[in-house]
């Protein structure tokens, strides 16, 4: 059986969860969730909610973790799709490994993630978010494999799911499935242990929801990292699979 590993890049607060809801409605997909998770709480230390339980779910090992994201017997599905975090690639472990799998990469305007974001955990550093990570992954695969990754925007698909996502599986030279469009509600066993503290709106949901344009206003003390975050999203936006 051929094997597709699709690791799907995505920051914060970023329709990441619901876009791994939609995989994991085909038939022929498997998905994993954050699984560099354990191993970002124990380098950065940081305080997140329920930080001892997903330190013991997961291996802290980035080398043991990274074998296994591109193990294609890990999955028995010949589609393999992984919620990667960007945010949690730190400085000093190399990210090599992902050249030998198909990316993509999940962006969101850093107004929208920065307001979002902001409600659960504080923001002290634009590393949080994921953007420079994510051009650090655009930068590796346009190096070494001479093409940029498909780059797909929030927004469009909140726009326009069903159209969205028959072109991102176009580009992943995949089958489009219509049951990738809805779900039920409530938590899967595929969802991470912090599932109960993040996921309370895919808990909700049954599908995508309606895109909203809603007038966000950030505090001026944030003002610095969301610039910074929005000249690489620009970039981003210019590359990105065309509504």
């Amino acid at each position: 059986m051929t094997k597709t590993i699709i690791a799907m890049w995505s920051g914060p607060r970023n329709l990441s969860t619901a876009m791994m809801r939609s995989f994991e409605s085909r038939k022929d997909t498997e998905v994993l969730d954050e699984p560099f998770y354990a191993h970002y709480l124990s380098v950065t230390e940081l305080d997140h909610p329920e930080k001892e339980a997903i330190l013991n779910s997961q291996s802290t090992n980035w080398s043991d973790v990274a074998s296994k994201c591109v193990d294609k017997n890990f999955s028995k599905r010949p589609i393999w799709y992984q919620k990667n975090m960007a945010q949690h690639n730190l400085k000093g472990f190399k990210i090599n490994w992902i050249k030998d799998v198909q990316n993509c990469l999940l962006i969101r305007n850093p107004k929208s993630v920065i307001a979002s974001y902001g409600e659960k955990f504080p923001i002290t550093d634009e590393r949080l978010l994921g953007y420079v990570q994510q051009a650090e992954i655009i930068d590796l695969l346009e190096y070494s494999n001479k093409e940029t990754p498909p780059i797909i925007d929030a927004d469009d698909i909140l726009k326009n799911p069903e159209s969205m996502l028959r072109k991102l599986c176009k580009t992943l030279d995949i089958d489009f499935y219509s049951s990738m469009l809805s779900w039920q509600k409530g938590p899967r066993d595929s969802d991470g242990i912090w599932g109960p503290y993040w996921y309370d709106g895919v808990y909700q949901s049954t599908g995508f929801k309606l895109y909203i344009n809603n007038k966000i206003e950030l505090d001026p003390d944030i003002l610095g990292i969301y610039e910074n975050c929005k000249k690489y999203y620009d970039d981003f936006h210019k590359k990105r699979i065309k509504p």
